[in-house]
């Protein structure tokens, strides 16, 4: 496939993004950009001596000018929350790191699909949509891609079927107020409370789902990753180049990924994550997964946790 890449930050999520598509035949050029030279230096380097068995691929450590004509910008640049450092302090921080790179990186890359991943994912793809000027459609949030990634892997584990069969999705922030909306989860078609009673009718040994602590494992499992190993990176970076592959792709595909709401659910200006048409043009809309009345409000009350850190910002 002859596509070319840009990823601005060459952190663990940049650098892992980098390598898994150093070896997918997703794109024939990778740019990585990042404030530390000889780290980006470095990291192309390492990736690029394990492409000679491979297609051959251009991979390099650029600046801007060299993102131009890219076909997608992936955004990973930011800090993470420091000890004692408020939710706000963290958000502001991240999004003036985001403010100074858009107009350097629309300048040269105009047309690009931009997926933002740094964190408050939601928050950044919001701020991102205000400042760059570029319509919206070119502009995805990695938003709950990846809780909806440890949702299927616990279902998964929970149900013992394959995560291919599981339909089930991530709404609202990747953070606290996410949910999952029950009604809309499946298992090949079949609603998971009545997957799980005629599995039990079959005689196959499952315990009946917990759903609050379903939902918890997603909630913390980020966190689990990150007590034990330090950083979470190989899971969302798998998330993301699926998100390019999508991008890349001859048509539409659904996923649950951040980007702008104009009333759907009752939820107006700020980017949160709901069932996403995304392909070749980017966002091409939203997918009307019909919830009920307390699943919209836990919709309605992850859309109002954000406008309220976006209140508090300096935009």
């Amino acid at each position: 496939m002859s596509s070319k890449i840009t990823i601005i930050g060459a952190g663990s999520v940049g650098a892992t993004i980098a390598y898994k598509l150093s070896y997918e035949d997703i794109a024939s050029e990778l740019v990585m950009i990042d404030i530390n030279k000889d780290k980006v230096e470095g990291e192309v380097m390492d990736i690029k001596q394990g492409t000679c068995f491979r297609t051959p691929i251009s991979v390099i450590a650029g600046d801007y000018e060299d993102a131009k004509d890219s076909d997608i910008v992936i955004i990973t640049s930011g800090i993470a929350r420091k000890p004692g450092q408020t939710r706000i302090e963290l958000a502001q921080t991240n999004v003036n790191i985001i403010k100074s790179i858009a107009p350097e990186i629309v300048k040269v890359a105009p047309n690009a699909i931009y997926i933002i991943v740094s964190n408050p994912v939601d928050i950044l793809t919001y701020v991102f949509t205000k400042v760059s000027g570029l319509p919206e459609n070119q502009i995805i949030g990695s938003g709950t891609l990846l809780d909806t990634a440890r949702l299927r892997s616990g279902l998964s584990e929970h149900f013992k079927v394959a995560q291919k069969n599981i339909h089930a999705y991530v709404y609202g922030e990747h953070g606290d107020s996410s949910f999952v909306p029950w009604s809309g989860a499946n298992i090949a078609t079949v609603n998971i409370d009545d997957y799980y009673k005629s599995m039990k009718e079959l005689g196959v040994d499952l315990e009946e789902l917990d759903k609050p602590a379903m939902e918890e494992y997603v909630h913390t499992s980020g966190g689990e990753v990150i007590s034990k190993k330090g950083a979470t990176f190989y899971a969302v970076s798998i998330a993301v180049c699926e998100l390019c592959s999508l991008v890349l792709a001859a048509s539409d595909s659904v996923a649950t990924v951040s980007s702008m709401m104009h009333g759907e659910y009752g939820i107006d200006d700020v980017c949160l994550s709901v069932l996403t048409l995304v392909g070749p043009n980017g966002v091409q809309g939203k997918v009307p997964l019909k919830l009920t009345d307390e699943e919209v409000a836990r919709l309605q009350n992850s859309a109002n946790k954000l406008k309220e850190v976006i209140a508090e910002l300096n935009i």
